[in-house]
């Protein structure tokens, strides 16, 4: 199996269009990136690396946050960027993840993904409102790696 086959098409699309939505009310950035293994490493340098492979803190105001699975390992980060990391508290992603393993524990990746985008998108409105001139900077479509 390749990263890329791990969700359905209806499901990618589930994805991007969550993340296309959860944009439209924020100047933040969300992606998603899926590995099959990141292999004995910590899953969070697995997902450092995957957000600076995705050019993802070159963001204007450093508001990118990323959700990573590393699907045979059955581990996942979320991982947000400077800007977004000075002010809010540091357990800031906790709900998300809590909120995402229980989809997972019932094989539901897509929808606790996607459930967790929407709650991304409303914490980021909260700290990075929408702007008139907003652009997107990062695509909205799933990476995978290895």
């Amino acid at each position: 199996m390749k990263a890329s086959d791990f969700f359905t098409e209806e499901e990618k699309k589930m994805i991007v269009d969550a993340i296309r939505q959860a944009e439209e009310k924020t100047s933040g950035e969300i992606r998603v990136h899926i590995e099959l293994s990141c292999g004995k490493a910590d899953v969070k340098d697995c997902a450092a690396a995957a957000f600076a492979l995705l050019g993802m803190h070159k963001t204007k105001f450093r508001n990118g946050v990323l959700i990573y699975l590393s699907v045979n390992d059955r581990r996942f980060a979320i991982l947000g960027d400077a800007g977004i990391n000075a002010v809010v508290p540091p357990n800031f992603w906790e709900d998300e993840k809590e909120l995402m393993l229980n989809y997972f524990k019932q094989q539901r990746f897509a929808e606790g993904i996607v459930e967790a985008i929407k709650k991304i998108g409303e914490k980021l409105k909260k700290h990075f409102p929408i702007l008139t001139d907003d652009v997107n900077e990062l695509s909205n479509e799933i990476s995978f790696g290895k």
